[in-house]
């Protein structure tokens, strides 16, 4: 099975309401629609342009606070969307608060309108520290048309142990939906994002926020860039990248995946690290003393 896929990189720029955001991200979801991808990706955290629909005089915690509570809004957007166009949407991420906890959590619109969700589960210091969330407990495997799906949000992506179990468990595809301020960040996400792929013979999409919000200090500035990776063996690219965009510009990248490609190349690779991972022997380590 051939499927293809998008990933956008989505300008932040102020929004003076709920409205013009939703029309920014509906002609994003359209125009994936009018290429026939069967899944598109958008990024972390591209819901807080609706933080410049809130009051500057609020603190930083309180405006993330209010963003969240736009939540259901973007649910039904998305699983209009989702309607509309027949597509699966990995729906970035927004702030969302459970209780009196405060969560990052990414949606998943199904061509039915059908609405899936996955709580970021690590956080880096300025969600913990400078906003107040905490992460998840639990990943999800979707199964969909084309086969399963595992979203990991961003940091979650530079955790092998995280990654590991849902291959095992059957995904295939990883949704990295990704925000992030400088060049360092940027590709902290994007090589841990193709380590994943090497070591568990998946493909993984990532979706970038670019552009920036002048008046919000946490979101001034975004570096990003969008790519779609597969392992890196001979009947895939040599560096394992099926599309990438240019950085720090909006744009949506397309490219198609074989499923069954990626089967046989698990099977009867050049390599086989998903299959010789499960088969490793115990290995003992011990420390030598060396000091002369």
């Amino acid at each position: 099975m051939r499927i293809r896929v998008a990933s956008h990189q989505y300008w932040l720029r102020p929004v003076s309401s709920f409205s013009e955001f939703s029309e920014q991200v509906s002609a994003v979801v359209r125009t994936a629609a009018d290429y026939r991808c069967a899944l598109l990706v958008l990024p972390e955290y591209y819901s807080l342009q609706l933080l410049t629909t809130t009051q500057r005089s609020l603190s930083i915690r309180e405006r993330v606070r209010e963003v969240a509570g736009r939540a259901d809004q973007v649910k039904e957007l998305f699983s209009s969307l989702g309607r509309e166009t027949g597509m699966y949407v990995v729906g970035g991420s927004m702030p969302v608060v459970e209780g009196e906890k405060l969560y990052n959590e990414a949606l998943l619109a199904t061509p039915s309108g059908s609405i899936f969700t996955q709580k970021k589960i690590h956080m880096t210091r300025f969600e913990s520290e400078g906003w107040g969330m905490v992460g998840g407990d639990s990943l999800a495997i979707f199964e969909t048309a084309f086969g399963k799906l595992a979203i990991t949000t961003c940091y979650d992506v530079e955790f092998p142990e995280l990654v590991r179990p849902a291959a095992l468990a059957g995904a295939e595809i990883f949704a990295v939906p990704s925000c992030t301020d400088d060049q360092a960040g940027y590709y902290r996400v994007r090589f841990c994002g193709q380590a994943r792929a090497i070591e568990n013979q998946v493909y993984v999409i990532q979706s970038s926020t670019v552009g920036g919000l002048p008046d919000v200090v946490d979101c001034a500035i975004n570096y990003g860039q969008a790519a779609i990776m597969a392992p890196c063996d001979v009947p895939f690219a040599p560096m394992g990248i099926i599309r990438e965009g240019t950085p720090n510009i909006e744009t949506t990248i397309m490219g198609d995946l074989d499923m069954d490609l990626l089967s046989q190349t698990r099977n009867d690779g050049t390599v086989r690290t998903f299959r010789d991972a499960q088969q490793s022997p115990t290995v003992r380590i011990y420390t030598v003393t060396a000091v002369r």
